[in-house]
């Protein structure tokens, strides 16, 4: 089953999309610049072979919903993201804020 969800933050509006797959679900948040995901963000792949696209994005570990990855701290970030002053440790709703 597939879920989107709209999500203001400080009255900027994110699309949630959840995917539930077996054993596992698919978290992300997004908006036009960036996104935050669950551990299934592979990180070094975009810093590496698409770093020419300039992704803004974050991994948070360990999270089963769209708001427990708002709340958590991320693991890994691109870049790009550290560039906005996201850094691992900065909640995913604050990351959200600095896209």
């Amino acid at each position: 089953m597939i879920q989107l969800k709209l999500i203001e933050i400080g009255g900027r509006p994110f699309t949630g999309v959840s995917v539930k797959l077996p054993k596992t679900t698919l978290l992300s948040i997004s908006n036009d610049t960036g996104y935050i995901m669950c551990g299934a963000l592979d990180v070094r792949l975009l810093n590496d072979q698409l770093s020419d696209r300039r992704i803004i994005a974050g991994k948070a570990v360990g999270v089963r919903t769209l708001e427990e990855l708002l709340d958590a701290p991320l693991a890994e970030v691109t870049l790009e993201a550290e560039k906005r002053g996201i850094v691992p440790g900065t909640s995913g709703r604050d990351a959200l804020l600095l896209m």
